[in-house]
Parts: structure tokens; C-alpha cells; sequence
């Protein structure tokens, strides 16, 4: 009973802080005069990040930087094919030449740069400072464009500033509660299903691969399904997209700095060159500047290919 609790309990969290968190981050773009996407790039995309953040960090601090390489890798791959693929079969949505063209080929370029800095040897210390640097130049990049693009909006805008400062602080609130309630929800989801998979008979390596994957990459799933059910398309792609920057250069950069060293040889010869070709896929569907469903079945059938292949393969190296 406790266990189902547990389970039922993390899926309603996680749907009342998707909620909330999507709420919080539209209002917050309306008041700052910033897109959406913007919003879903720094607040929501980093912000549905921190599962994965708080998992690597404490893998890599317990000597097992594998782990935190893998939850990197994976939880982009659950991003751009699961997440991105369900949102737009539950609900097609648009997305803009600018962000498609700045962030998208971001989100390649910094998949390719993970990749040759491993293909070199160990990633280290040198290394992550500078995923870090390049996340931070990306940062103030998309925010210079975001405020020029709007810098023409005045007036009432601005005759408004004490109401919109009240409504800011409320913006903000739904934000961090959303955030906060996704992030136990997640935790109680995960815990759940792991024991019950344990139950069931499941091996650790089909519980990685599975639950504990998907499960941080869960505040992604939820906040980007609701932001797309919402019409709000660019919230669910900037989610997407900031994720998988985030993840590659931010949590990739701190791994680096808290435990350098080699990938594991499987990532380096499946994974990473299976994600560098999710990116690219990304954006090649993203040109007609629009996620249907047939792009999302798409993205969704190669997710399941990949599992697949994936479960095969471990269980070819166990038997």
C-alpha cells in the first residue's frame, strides 16, 4: 500500500508542479518582455534539470563517473526522443526560425564538442572549465538577443511596472514551488518504481536503463507534455533544448571538474554517437519550423529502437 502510495502520490507532484511551473514561467516572460522561450531555456529547462544535476554530482563525488557520464548522455537521448517526440504527438507545435537556428544548432554543437573531448583521451579539469564558460557565453548570448528583440515594447508596458512587479512575485513563486514539487515528486516516483521493479525480478542493469533514466528526465516529461497541451510550443522546445545544453555543458562541465577522467568505452562507441545523431535529427524535423505528429512518432519509434537495442546488448554481454 505504502509502495503504491508512493507511486501514485510522485505522479500527481510531478503533474501539480508541471503545472504550476509552466504557469509561473509564461507570466514571468509576459512581465520581463522575453519570449517564452527564453524562459523555457534558463528557468524551466535548467530548472527540470536538477534531478539529473544532484544524480551525477553525487555519482561522480562516490568515484563512479560512468554513472554520471551515462545519466548525462541518457537523460539528453530521453529528452529529444521520448520528451520532445510525446509532446508533439499529444499536442503538434511551432517553433521559430531564431531559436530553432541559435539554440538547436547550439544543442549539436555542444553535443559534437563532448564528444571530441573524449574521443581525445581524459576529460579534465581544463576541459570542464571550459564547458562551463561556454554555457555561461550561451547564457548572455540568448538573453542580449532576447532583450533586443523586445526592447521596442513601451509605454503601457511601462506604466504597468508597479502592478507587474506584484505579478512578478507571484510568477516567481509559482516557479519555485512547481520546481520544488517536481522535484519530490520525481523522488518519490523514482523510489517507488525501483522497489517495485526490484520486486518484480528486474535486473539493476534493466532498472537503469529504464526507470532510473526516464525517471530524471520526468520534470522535463511532465512540465514539456503540459506546456505543449497548453499551445505553449516554445515553453516545451525551450525546456527541451535548455535541458540538453544544460546537461552537456553545465552538469558535463562540473563532472569534469569533480572527478576528471576517461568515458566509459561504451559511451564513446554507442552512445554519444547515437545522441550526435538525435541532435542533428532534431533539427532537420524542426525545419519546416513545426513538431507534428508524425515527427514526434518518429523521435518516439527511436527511443524505443534504442531501448531495444540497448536491453539487447546488455543482455548479449551478461549471458
Amino acid at each position: 500500500m505504502i509502495l503504491f502510495a508512493s507511486i501514485v502520490g510522485g505522479l500527481l507532484l510531478l503533474v501539480a508542479g508541471g503545472e504550476a511551473l509552466v504557469r509561473g514561467a509564461v507570466r514571468l516572460a509576459a512581465l520581463a518582455r522575453l519570449s517564452p522561450l527564453v524562459v523555457g531555456l534558463v528557468v524551466v529547462g535548467f530548472g527540470t534539470s536538477t534531478p539529473e544535476l544532484v544524480t551525477s554530482i553525487e555519482a561522480a563525488l562516490l568515484g563512479s563517473p560512468g554513472i554520471a557520464w551515462g545519466n548525462v548522455v541518457g537523460s539528453n537521448l530521453a529528452n529529444t526522443l521520448l520528451i520532445l517526440g510525446l509532446a508533439a504527438v499529444l499536442a503538434p507545435f511551432a517553433v521559430t526560425r531564431a531559436s530553432l537556428g541559435r539554440d538547436g544548432i547550439m544543442a549539436l554543437a555542444a553535443t559534437a564538442l563532448l564528444f571530441i573531448l573524449a574521443l581525445q583521451g581524459p576529460v579534465g579539469t581544463l576541459a570542464g572549465v571550459a564547458l562551463l564558460g561556454l554555457l555561461a557565453g550561451y547564457l548572455v548570448l540568448a538573453y542580449r538577443n532576447e532583450r533586443a528583440a523586445a526592447a521596442p515594447a513601451t509605454g503601457a508596458a511601462e506604466a504597468d511596472a508597479p502592478a507587474a512587479r506584484r505579478g512578478g512575485a507571484g510568477a516567481a513563486l509559482l516557479v519555485l514551488g512547481g520546481l520544488a514539487l517536481l522535484v519530490f515528486g520525481g523522488n518519490l516516483l523514482v523510489g517507488g518504481a525501483i522497489e517495485l521493479a526490484e520486486r518484480l525480478g528486474m535486473s539493476e542493469a534493466l532498472i537503469g536503463l529504464t526507470i532510473v533514466a526516464v525517471g530524471t528526465s520526468l520534470p522535463e516529461l511532465v512540465t514539456s507534455v503540459i506546456a505543449a497541451l497548453r499551445r505553449h510550443g516554445e515553453v516545451a522546445f525551450g525546456n527541451v533544448v535548455g535541458s540538453n545544453i544544460y546537461n552537456l555543458l553545465g552538469i558535463g562541465g562540473m563532472t569534469a571538474l569533480v572527478a576528471p577522467g576517461a568515458l566509459p568505452p561504451e559511451l564513446l562507441t554507442r552512445d554519444l554517437p547515437i545522441l550526435l545523431g538525435t541532435a542533428l535529427l532534431m533539427l532537420l524535423l524542426g525545419l519546416r519550423l513545426r513538431y507534428g505528429r508524425a515527427a514526434g512518432g518518429l523521435l518516439l519509434a527511436g527511443y524505443a529502437g534504442y531501448l531495444g537495442y540497448v536491453v539487447a546488448t546488455a543482455a548479449g554481454t551478461s549471458g
